[in-house]
């Protein structure tokens, strides 16, 4: 089976960047097991989206787009749940 393969929206690394080192890690290690499983238990899909997910850790969110036709997981925002939803 091939796996999936993840990419990074430039303003996701930004906001990534933005965070406290211990958080941005225990975010990097959530989206490192993604190419395995690209629907983690926990994982919710979006309203009115036909391929975003929002996968937790802690008070943070990571909201991805999973293409399973090219096997490419894009991570697109990550931030505090109060604010991620904004755009």
């Amino acid at each position: 089976m091939d796996s999936y393969r993840v990419e990074w929206k430039r303003s996701a690394v930004k906001e990534l960047k933005a965070l406290s080192k211990e958080m941005a890690g225990r975010i990097l290690r959530a989206v490192e097991e993604l190419p395995v499983n690209p629907y983690p238990v926990g994982a919710r899909k979006l309203v009115g989206s036909e391929r975003t997910y929002r996968i937790r850790e802690g008070d943070y969110r990571v909201i991805y787009t999973v293409a399973a036709s090219t096997l490419i997981i894009e991570v697109i925002r990550v931030g505090h749940r109060k604010e991620v939803y904004d755009r």
